[in-house]
């Protein structure tokens, strides 16, 4: 239940383990330590925040639009027996302020659906919320910079209506006016193939089980979509980058000289 890309050690390594070193990856990108707050923007069925509480000793929010993500986030967190420093509430990033601020904030596989218009205030609202100092890491597909298709493409028509991919550059652009000072640009783009495929094969094994959950046009859509979309990761069409952004305190990063840590 982690819909977003893995961070591989080899090309034979399976899903899972490669899944839970994605999760760790993000952490020490954060340099989270225990006490500080965390905030996970679009947390999904809130992975992030129970590694990061259970293993980092964080307290963390996460938010998303999902009723049905929000409940079992906290089953999960309540039988991890978290409840103390981890929650996850149906919140729009837009409508959350918080006083205190965050230490740390993370958007994993969220950034695709802002869509280009509103990526200005995202980001003003990502630095509002963070206290000086403070990291943001935002993980998120982007397109190469070549003109874009014209008219409805099979993805966006049937697998994300509402999504909308940029170049890299141009989500720069939109940090840096912010006021984030941009650390880090990092490509995962190998990554996402390797875990594209794993997804692939995985629905195709369960295809009897899926079939009983949608029809057989659905299925040949994501089918579809698994397979095409590894072919343009592979080919450099589509790519993922992991963006590490700080909010400076009178012009201090607080970030050590060198990525030594990330790589132990």
């Amino acid at each position: 239940m982690v819909y977003s890309c893995a961070y591989f050690e080899t090309t034979d390594e399976e899903l899972d383990t490669a899944q839970e070193r994605k999760l760790d990856y993000l952490c020490r990108k954060l340099r989270l330590r225990p006490g500080e707050r965390l905030l996970d923007m679009g947390c999904g069925w809130g992975g992030l925040v129970i590694y990061a509480a259970q293993r980092y000793g964080v307290e963390a929010l996460g938010i998303t639009l999902s009723q049905n993500q929000a409940m079992l986030a906290n089953e999960r967190i309540a039988q991890a027996g978290l409840q103390d420093r981890c929650r996850v509430e149906v919140r729009d990033y837009r409508e959350l302020n918080d006083t205190k601020g965050f230490d740390k904030l993370v958007s994993v596989g969220m950034f695709e659906h802002v869509g280009e218009s509103r990526l200005p205030l995202y980001f003003r609202h990502a630095w509002q919320l963070l206290r000086p100092g403070g990291i943001f890491l935002n993980h998120g597909i982007a397109q190469r910079a070549t003109p874009r298709p014209k008219g409805p493409t099979f993805f966006g028509r049937y697998v994300f209506p509402d999504g909308e991919l940029v170049p890299v550059s141009t989500t720069l652009r939109f940090a840096e006016e912010a006021a984030f000072e941009v650390r880090d640009v990092e490509s995962l783009r190998e990554h996402y193939t390797l875990t594209l495929r794993h997804w692939a094969r995985r629905l195709e094994l369960h295809r009897d089980q899926a079939s009983r959950a949608v029809d057989e046009t659905t299925y040949r859509i994501w089918r579809l979509f698994l397979h095409g979309s590894a072919y343009f990761f592979t080919l450099g069409s589509l790519n993922i980058y992991q963006v590490l952004l700080v909010k400076p305190d009178a012009g201090r990063s607080g970030l050590p000289l060198t990525r030594r840590d990330w790589y132990r």
